[in-house]
């Protein structure tokens, strides 16, 4: 029998610092703290605990949706709590659900762990810019941030296309008009196709889901509008095949000929735990646009890719591999962390070799 309602189950999870809470039948409810999940109470629900919360938390449209389509995303707000992205499903014909907290205000990209190249990125007008990494790598809130950025540098018309809405945005120099799916419009690629028709000058989608989306994604960055969006991908050469992929065969080409004129950057991110266990940092491999790159993606060449950002330290790349060696060096995440995340791990532990060693060598001098 659980003791506590959702609100208060949330209010604990947020004192904890935790980010999200799971609630699962048989299992004490959950919350991901600092990257590890950690149980809020040690009472076990049964799935009428967890269907009773769940639903709790739903209006009437929602939950009707959730029966229909057995999967709904949402988004509640709580008083003097705060907002949360939610996820309701079923797992063997019980329902289950997970509250991710939304920050009231949105983190400044350098808070994040975003470098100079990322900023600039947002003074760009047009093209295609992607956000990559995992579930709960903090894509969407880089996302946001992004927008809210060019929202505070200058006077446009920003529309974004969401699910859902996370993060409220502040109108700044322009306009930010924020659209949910399921809400305010029927799917992504209709409201993108709607906002091209709307003098908009950047469109933030939430994320490319499909063919479709992506078609007119890359439509809209061909032709003078900048649009943001994120990816499930690990890399950016796994972005660009996952693009490429979602393409009949005979349209790759072409289709490989318009990322390499519109793509603008990839950002491709990890949250790592930190050794003391007090929260996490960001390790990211940052891709902008040259001449070489572009003609590697035109021909798929993109074994190259990697090798390409390497030297490409003067346009503001650089590797997830200069990233993490990086953190290594100064203590931000462990060695094992390194290994798990890294592509080349030869390169990670022969550079921070020879870290320590210069900075051995440089205690003994000054001793």
């Amino acid at each position: 029998m659980r003791q506590y309602d959702l609100i208060e189950y949330l209010s604990m999870a947020m004192q904890a610092g935790a980010s999200d809470l799971h609630l699962s039948a048989g299992a004490s409810p959950m919350m991901r703290l600092h990257g590890r999940m950690t149980p809020v109470t040690d009472e076990v629900m049964d799935a009428l605990d967890v269907r009773e919360l769940v639903l709790g938390g739903l209006k009437d449209t929602q939950r009707a949706k959730l029966e229909e389509d057995w999967e709904l995303d949402f988004a509640i707000e709580v008083e003097n709590l705060g907002r949360f992205r939610g996820n309701a499903c079923f797992a063997m014909g019980r329902i289950e659900g997970t509250f991710r907290y939304i920050p009231d205000t949105i983190p400044e990209l350098t808070q994040l762990g975003h470098g100079p190249t990322v900023e600039r990125l947002c003074e760009l007008k047009d093209g295609l810019i992607l956000i990559t990494g995992v579930s709960n790598s903090g894509k969407t809130t880089t996302l946001c941030s992004m927008t809210q950025t060019i929202a505070r540098q200058r006077s446009c018309n920003i529309v974004t296309i969401e699910d859902p809405i996370e993060f409220v945005f502040s109108h700044g120099h322009g306009l930010i008009r924020q659209r949910q799916v399921g809400f305010d419009t029927h799917e992504f690629a209709r409201a993108m196709k709607s906002a091209l028709r709307q003098d908009v000058n950047v469109i933030t989608v939430s994320e490319l889901r499909d063919m479709e989306t992506m078609k007119v994604a890359l439509t809209a960055a061909e032709t003078g509008h900048l649009v943001i969006s994120t990816l499930h991908t690990m890399d950016v050469p796994s972005t660009i095949t996952r693009i490429l992929d979602s393409y009949p065969k005979e349209q790759q080409n072409y289709v490989a000929a318009q990322l390499s004129h519109c793509l603008r950057g990839v950002i491709s991110q990890h949250l790592i735990r930190r050794p003391d266990g007090e929260g996490r940092v960001m390790a990211t491999e940052v891709m902008t646009m040259n001449h070489a790159i572009g003609g590697c993606i035109r021909d798929q060449r993109l074994q190259q890719l990697p090798s390409l950002i390497q030297i490409g330290g003067r346009d503001g790349m650089h590797t997830i591999d200069d990233s993490l060696l990086h953190l290594l060096s100064y203590d931000f995440i462990s060695l094992e962390d390194a290994k798990a995340h890294c592509r080349d791990f030869d390169f990670i532990k022969s550079g921070y070799d020879k870290f320590m060693q210069e900075r051995n060598s440089g205690k003994k001098r000054s001793s």
